[in-house]
Order: structure tokens, then C-alpha cells, then sequence
């Protein structure tokens, strides 16, 4: 629906004027080949599908510089662990307490090689190759859509033609009536007369049909619904084009779509040989990173009176020791057993806060640095195959933008060709065509008075139909002719 939307509204801004009909509704819809062309640069699906591809282009090139930044990861983990013991040797290990911990890490890490180095030119040469190749869809989109703007035009004046065909017949056929009903022509005249107006209805009934399949099929190139009852209403003029084929030849050489996109691919495949020759090149990695840890005993108490046992323990053993010193007549050391080995309540304090670190209070490890520097020497002759390859894209490049060349040269001259023997063709076609018209109004006269049978005027209008056929369809293909020659050089001639 949005696509439908802005096809109205694309149409609706070409719209002139309002006319009121009988209730009081507006008019029908109209097309110019300009609003045709800018509709399907919106909306035509594969030309978006173009577009997309220079999307991804742009998110290549700026992944590529991202390369060229360092990594920067972070990490955050939980850990439980049951207060049990474990026994190696038949020794118990660990604390009786449950445990929970957590650590935290934040790691820095690059790495420059001749291939990232050399990433964002290859991928801003791919980017300007996907912008060459939207041109050139553009200009194929605009050549398509003239083409089939023209059909509708054409298959529209060979309506009007019908129209006027049938018109011719209905009169004759009532002249037909009227002169059998004085005697002075057949009933055999009559027949043949109707037998014409039938055959005039139906070439209007399908000329008709063949204007609004043309329409859908415009449509269709535009990416929209049809309106209904659109109108198209750009006219072009039939006149003697001034051009020169060397200065097409020349513009075309500068403005081609496709031969740009050509060379912009070429340019790419030189910057991918490079690229691909980076791979002898060393590669410097360059590391850091900040960690840290906390631990935390569910049940704390247990160690502090651990602690105290062990303390009570201790000191029990210094007093031992100190009586048997006083015994021997040494000095006294108890003091110092009271200092050392004594657990107080502010030391129990202190366990307890130390204790209480989880989840955030980390105890920070060491910071870690490190440079490393690789020199490739030999990787089974993958270098060497992707250097081959790159090559390769290199020359099939440079063969499609020579292909490319040879065929503008021929597009562009043979074009021109065609477009001053079709202009030269609707001079003689209109001729033609005024000529069969008198031999038509003659005959009809002759006819009228007598003086001719209903077989030459049936002759005669038929002449006419094809002279006046082949007039139409000479001028569509003078259009169909310059859109061409606009599409080989590149841009409008006119």
C-alpha cells in the first residue's frame, strides 16, 4: 500500500488543473513520461534491489576501517562452590564454608596486517563500483520506462486511428442503406458495408485492450498499481534531430553508465591484486587487558573461630615455651605471646569485612602487555592462489570495460544511423499517409455519386489504414530510436 500511495501522490503533483463532472468528482489521473521515470526510480523493486547492493557496499567500507580499531571485550562471571574439602594425598583442602566469587575482565587486543591495512581502499573502490552500477541501473531503468511509455502512446494513436476507421465505415454503411433504398446500390454493397463496420469494432475492441495491457505493463515497470483510468499526457514532437556522431561517440566515452561501471570494477580488481599482495606482509598483534577477583565465604564464623582456635593454640604453645625459658632463668617472652598470637574482636571485625567483597569489590590481578609480530613464510600456496585469482578479476575487468568500448562505438554510431533513417522514414511515411487520405475522400465522393464500386472505396480505406499504420508506428520508432541512441551515450539529447 505504501507503494500505491506514492504513485498518487507522484501523480496527483502532475495534475494541472480540477474539472467538476456530473458528481462533482475529480479527473481522471495523469502521467508524464517525467513522473513515470521519477516513480520507478522510488519504487521499481529491482532498481531498489541495485540501491541495496551500495548499501551494503557502504557497510563493507566502514567494517573495514572498524578492523583498524582495536578489540574491546568484557567479561563478568558468578561461581558457587560447596563448603566441602577436597583430599589429595589423603590431606583435606578448602574451606568447610560455601563460596560464591565472581571475576571481571577487560581485554584490548589489535592486530595490523598488509590486508586490513589495505581493506578500507578495497572496499571504498567496491563502494565506488556499487555507485557506477546504481547509475547504470538508473539509466537501464529510464530507457525501459521510455520504451514502454512509448508503446502506450502508440497503441493510444492506433486506437484513435480505429476510432476513426469505424467512424468511416458506420458513414458508408449508412450511405450504403440509403442509396439501396432508391435503387441505386446493392443489397451485396449493403453487406459488405456492415460486414467493414464489424470488422472496425473489433480492431477498436482490441486496440482498446492492447492500451490497457500496455498500461499495466508500464505500471508494472514503475513498481506500482495502476490508477484507474490514468491518462498520459507528454507529447513529443517528431524534428529534424541536430547532432553529431563524434561528439556522441565522445560523450558517451565520458558519461556511459556502464562503461564507468566497468572501469570503476576494473579499479576495484587493481586494488584487489594489491590487497592480495599484502599477504607477504607481517602481521603485528598488540594485547592488554585488566582482570580482577572476589571471593566470599558463606559462613564466615567458621573460619573466625578457626582463626581463634588456632590463635588460642598458638599462644598456648608460646606460654609453654616461656615457662620453660623462665625455668632456665632466660627472660620472659610473654608479652610477646600475647601480641603476636591473640585474636581480638576487632580482628574477627576486620575478617568480616575483608570477607564481605562479592559481587563488585575485586581484587585487581596484574596488567598484562603484550606485542607480537608474525612473518608469513609459506601456507600451502593459498597467497599464491588468491593472487592469482585477483589477477584474473583484474584482466576479466579490463576485457569488459575494452567489451564495453567496442560496444558503445557500435551502439552510439549504429543508433545515430537509426535515428536519421527513422527520421527520414516518417517524412516519407507522412507523405504517404496524406496521400491515402485524398485517395480515400476521393473514392468516398465517387462512391457517394455513383461513379465508384463499394470494392475500390473498400480498397481505398484499406490503403489507408496501412499508410496511416505505418506512419504511427514510423514515429514511435523515431522516439524508440532516440531513447536508444540517449541510452548508448548516456544522457538526454533532448
Amino acid at each position: 500500500m505504501r507503494l500505491v500511495a506514492c504513485a498518487l501522490l507522484a501523480l496527483a503533483s502532475a495534475v494541472p488543473a480540477l474539472a467538476q463532472s456530473r458528481d462533482s468528482a475529480t479527473v481522471a489521473p495523469v502521467l508524464s513520461l517525467q513522473d513515470a521515470i521519477t516513480i520507478a526510480r522510488r519504487n521499481n523493486p529491482l532498481f531498489l534491489q541495485t540501491r541495496s547492493a551500495r548499501e551494503r557496499a557502504g557497510a563493507a567500507l566502514r567494517s573495514a576501517y572498524g578492523v583498524l580499531l582495536p578489540d574491546v571485550s568484557a567479561g563478568y562471571s558468578n561461581s558457587y562452590r560447596e563448603g566441602r574439602p577436597q583430599f589429595f594425598g589423603g590431606q583435606a583442602f578448602g574451606s568447610t564454608s560455601d563460596v560464591i566469587s565472581s571475576d571481571a575482565q577487560l581485554n584490548v587486543r589489535a592486530s595490523f596486517s598488509g590486508q586490513n591495512l589495505m581493506a578500507p581502499k578495497a572496499q571504498r573502490a567496491n563502494l565506488d563500483a556499487a555507485e557506477s552500477d546504481v547509475t547504470n541501473a538508473e539509466a537501464v531503468l529510464r530507457f525501459a520506462v521510455i520504451g514502454q511509455y512509448l508503446n502506450v502512446l502508440a497503441a493510444q494513436a492506433r486506437a484513435q486511428l480505429n476510432d476513426t476507421l469505424l467512424a468511416s465505415a458506420q458513414a458508408q454503411l449508412d450511405l450504403s442503406r440509403a442509396r439501396a433504398a432508391v435503387g441505386a446500390a446493392t443489397t451485396l454493397d449493403v453487406r459488405r458495408a456492415e460486414v467493414q463496420v464489424g470488422q472496425a469494432q473489433v480492431a477498436v475492441l482490441r486496440e482498446r485492450n492492447n492500451i490497457e495491457t500496455e498500461k499495466l505493463r508500464l505500471f508494472q515497470q514503475l513498481g506500482v498499481e495502476q490508477p484507474t483510468s490514468v491518462r498520459l499526457t507528454t507529447e513529443l514532437p517528431v524534428a529534424e534531430p541536430t547532432l553529431n556522431l563524434q561528439d556522441l561517440l565522445a560523450s558517451a566515452r565520458r558519461q556511459n553508465p556502464a562503461l564507468s561501471a566497468a572501469k570503476s570494477r576494473e579499479s576495484a580488481a587493481g586494488v584487489g591484486v594489491r590487497q592480495a599482495r599484502s599477504a607477504y606482509l607481517p602481521t603485528l598483534s598488540l594485547q592488554t587487558g585488566l582482570s580482577g577477583f572476589t571471593s566470599q565465604e558463606r559462613d564466615i564464623e567458621s573460619s573466625i573461630n578457626q582463626q581463634r582456635a588456632s590463635s588460642l593454640q598458638s599462644l598456648s604453645s608460646c606460654l609453654g615455651t616461656d615457662s620453660l625459658r623462665r625455668n632456665a632463668g632466660l627472660p620472659s617472652i610473654a608479652n610477646s605471646c600475647s601480641s603476636r598470637f591473640s585474636f581480638t574482636d576487632a580482628d574477627a571485625a576486620l575478617m568480616r569485612r575483608e570477607n564481605s567483597k562479592f559481587p563488585f569489590d575485586f581484587t585487581r590481578d596484574p596488567i598484562t602487555f603484550s606485542a607480537s609480530l608474525s612473518i608469513p613464510i609459506f601456507n600451502g600456496f593459498q597467497r599464491e592462489q588468491r593472487m592469482q585469482e585477483a589477477e584474473a578479476t583484474r584482466n576479466d575487468a579490463r576485457y569488459n570495460v575494452r567489451a564495453q568500448e567496442l560496444r558503445i562505438t557500435a551502439d552510439v554510431t549504429s543508433g545515430y544511423r537509426n535515428l536519421m533513417t527513422a527520421y527520414q522514414t516518417v517524412q516519407i511515411q507522412t507523405q504517404n499517409s496524406q496521400a491515402a487520405r485524398e485517395a480515400l475522400a476521393l473514392a468516398q465522393e465517387r462512391f457517394r455519386v455513383g461513379a465508384n464500386t463499394f470494392v475500390d472505396l473498400v480498397q481505398a480505406r484499406a490503403d489507408f489504414e496501412r499508410a496511416e499504420s505505418d506512419r504511427i508506428n514510423a514515429i514511435y520508432e523515431f522516439h524508440r530510436a532516440y531513447a536508444a541512441l540517449e541510452n548508448a551515450v548516456g544522457r538526454p539529447l533532448r
